[in-house]
């Protein structure tokens, strides 16, 4: 099946490609020398080419300039042509705050000009200077097979040079972490998943604080004042339903952003494996801290005084009853979670808000107004949350309906 849903695609340049990291520079040669000897050497009948990556940083930076030059003459040309009778000026100084007035169009033509001029020797010098060249290169073949053996087979006797692997497609590429060592990578590994494990239970704390305010009790205890509106029938009944599973949901708001950095850091070279790795990392938030973090600290808020009262013969026994009783927090994290996360990422209710405020007030040409009305991916670990946690739920039902 895998095999006819290739044969049935177009050809792609990542089916034929290898990423080799840890290029190592191969007595006086340049790495391009090295890279172009070790595989007509290694792979003299499938190889065909390779493409060295650059650090080009200085000409990325002067690029992304350009960039928001050209749409500065581009609003001024538009607005120019709604309003002829006048051609825009600005001033040349901080912000445009003071300085010489100048014509808006003439000196953003010039600048763009100079830009030019110096993107142009900024390539050439890249391309020139061999130290810009990072051990890192994406090797192309003749056919699949060729690229598959590559890429599924230790290229040196030294196991941290030459690290094959299939490359990823061009769009899903994170060129940041192309050139980390593989010492490096192996560090960070070993730091970030110390770092999710204390994150892990020390996270716990948060969650536990939530849970105690989540209850009216709590909530009267920390404001009192707002005692006469949380007796109104109205809304105790509300609160009583939504408030535990909303503000649990509170707690979680920046943590798949929080993982996506630590994925980041580990080192991985595609964005579709970092937010494969962020998910994974959240899974064990949902299990250790919503799923067993809520049903123990819940349970100990609620029977606090049962386990301080009473002979510890008697605790696993009340624990046995309060457990079941936290179901209908359960239910209610589930509906909160169902129309606040699954229902608002099919909606796209939060970027649609955020492209009629930058309509209002950032954006100011036809180029800015097709950036801003793209959406995005859809947020892949805060749309797997809500189906874990059902997942943790069904199962943990299910046997205790066996039981």
């Amino acid at each position: 099946m895998r095999l006819r849903f290739l044969a049935s695609q177009r050809r792609r340049a990542e089916q034929f490609t290898v990423l080799v990291r840890n290029v190592p520079q191969i007595s006086v040669n340049s790495i391009s020398d090295s890279l172009d000897q070790f595989f007509k050497t290694s792979h003299p009948d499938t190889y065909l080419c390779y493409q060295a990556v650059y650090n080009a940083y200085k000409f990325a930076k002067l690029v992304r300039k350009r960039d928001r030059l050209q749409n500065w003459l581009d609003y001024n040309q538009l607005k120019f042509e709604r309003h002829s009778e006048k051609r825009p000026t600005k001033k040349t100084g901080f912000l445009g705050l003071w300085g010489k007035r100048v014509d808006s169009i003439d000196f953003y033509k010039q600048q763009i000009k100079e830009f030019d001029k110096n993107m142009a020797l900024e390539r050439q010098k890249v391309l020139k200077d061999t130290k810009s060249i990072l051990p890192v290169a994406f090797v192309s073949f003749k056919s699949r097979w060729g690229a598959a053996v590559c890429a599924q087979t230790q290229q040196s006797k030294n196991p941290t040079l030459w690290l094959a692997n299939w490359a990823p497609e061009p769009r899903d590429i994170y060129w940041q972490n192309l050139a980390i060592p593989f010492l490096s990578l192996t560090i960070r590994k070993l730091i970030i998943s110390l770092s999710v494990f204390a994150l892990v239970f020390f996270y716990m704390i948060p969650i536990a604080f939530v849970q105690s305010l989540a209850n009216l009790e709590g909530l009267e205890r920390v404001a009192p004042f707002l005692r006469p509106v949380i007796e109104l029938k109205f809304i105790k009944s509300f609160l009583q339903g939504f408030l535990p599973g909303l503000a649990l949901k509170i707690s979680l708001y920046i943590l798949p952003t929080v993982l996506m950095i630590m994925s980041k850091i580990e080192g991985d070279i595609a964005l579709s494996i970092l937010e494969r790795r962020a998910s994974a990392k959240y899974y064990y938030f949902m299990l250790v801290n919503v799923f067993l973090g809520s049903i123990v600290t819940g349970t100990a808020f609620e029977q606090l005084h049962s386990f301080l009262h009473q002979s510890p013969t008697q605790i696993p026994r009340t624990i046995g009853v309060s457990i079941p009783m936290k179901a209908t927090f359960f239910i209610t994290f589930i509906m909160v979670d169902g129309w606040a996360g699954i229902a608002g990422e099919i909606l796209r209710l939060k970027p649609l808000v955020i492209f009629h405020l930058k309509n209002m007030f950032l954006l100011k040409t036809e180029s800015d107004r097709e950036q801003a009305m793209d959406p995005g991916s859809v947020d892949s670990p805060e749309t797997l949350r809500i189906t874990v946690i059902r997942k943790l739920i069904g199962h943990r039902d299910g046997k205790s309906s066996n039981i």
